[in-house]
């Protein structure tokens, strides 16, 4: 009977020495831990990663909000902020060569709260208006100074024809035309990009645009624009046609789901 119940409690209980201490988690981060399944919140855990193991125990990671790790910066989760699931997804290949920045426009977001109702605003209107498989974005970030999991690292997003597949599209929660973003929002994705970097999702040798630099829109705003434009890997792009109108202030009118 003892020996029953050590053997129990050692399945309960984190095991180390596998593969599932190391791998690197595309949200969560290192912080997977070799556990029965059966004791593993909302079922998220990947097989073969805990070898040797009974095969009821794997590698469990835990849903809600992930600090990631080294130069990662706080990431709310699909599951943290209530995201539908996707109608379909596609795969990304990485690492990519670009990240393009954009702003939502409309109103800001300040708190944990606030962003949450703002992105589940964007989920819908992406999926139900303009019929796109999730919301656009692989992240978004609000003046709370969150990142906000949109497709997330792996995923092929709907931000910016042309560069979808290829790119990573970071978008802060506001309209920065007369404004930068808070302090607080540009540390988040400067940190993000830089998680990416060490994730092995984006190049060492990126290169950052604006969305505006890629299609004729005025995203990510002036005053934001004029910010990333000093930034080491912002790189200005020779158009073949004209300097495009700016018609189309609003970023979730131009971009396109493929």
């Amino acid at each position: 009977m003892l020996f029953l119940l050590a053997i129990a409690a050692l399945l309960a209980t984190p095991i180390v020495g596998d593969s599932c201490q190391s791998y690197n988690h595309p949200t969560y981060g290192k912080t997977g831990k070799c556990i029965k399944t059966s004791n593993c919140p909302n079922s998220l855990y990947i097989s073969n990663l805990c070898e040797s193991q009974p095969a009821d125990v794997k590698c469990c990671f835990s849903s809600g909000t992930s600090t990631g790790t080294g130069s990662c910066p706080t990431i709310v989760s699909r599951a943290s902020w209530g995201a539908r699931a996707a109608k379909s997804k596609t795969n990304m290949a990485t690492p990519v060569s670009h990240v393009v920045i954009h702003h939502t426009t409309g109103a800001t977001c300040t708190t944990k709260a606030s962003c949450i109702t703002k992105m589940k605003g964007f989920q819908n209107y992406h999926m139900d208006s303009n019929a796109w498989a999730d919301i656009g974005y692989n992240f978004l970030v609000g003046e709370d100074g969150n990142v906000y999991e949109g497709r997330g690292w792996s995923l092929v997003g709907a931000h910016c024809i042309g560069y979808n597949s290829k790119s990573i599209g970071i978008s802060v929660i506001g309209d920065y035309t007369s404004r930068k973003p808070s302090t607080a929002a540009l540390s988040a994705v400067k940190a993000l990009i830089k998680c990416g970097i060490s994730k092995g999702i984006i190049r060492s040798n990126y290169v950052l645009r604006g969305h505006r630099d890629l299609d004729s829109t005025s995203c990510p705003g002036n005053s934001f624009y004029a910010e990333i434009k000093t930034w080491a890997a912002y790189r200005s792009v020779q158009r073949i046609s004209s300097t495009p109108s700016f018609n189309f202030p609003e970023d979730y009118l131009v971009m396109r789901d493929m």
